[in-house]
């Protein structure tokens, strides 16, 4: 149980930001297919006009992560024995 609380805590945000960083340099996914990373890049060519095209799919972005942090720390303190002393 306790390496499915670190995948949760590590693997899966390291995993978005990984796809989230290809896709806002171009190499991730294509254009039909939605991305947090390709929303940001987009939106970068208007942020004087438009802020909330970036700053939307950042907070979501961040909101997700802390959301997993948040789930695998919470994990590990409930299965961990060592902790309940």
């Amino acid at each position: 149980m306790e390496a499915m609380a670190r995948g949760c805590h590590l693997g899966i945000p390291g995993a978005i930001m990984t796809e989230a960083g290809l896709s806002f340099i171009g190499l991730g996914v294509q254009a039909p297919m939605p991305s947090w990373g390709m929303m940001i890049s987009e939106g970068i060519r208007a942020l004087r006009s438009f802020p909330h095209l970036v700053v939307a799919p950042g907070l979501a972005i961040a909101i997700t992560l802390l959301s997993f942090n948040f789930l695998g720390d919470g994990l590990r303190d409930a299965l961990d024995p060592w902790m309940k002393k």
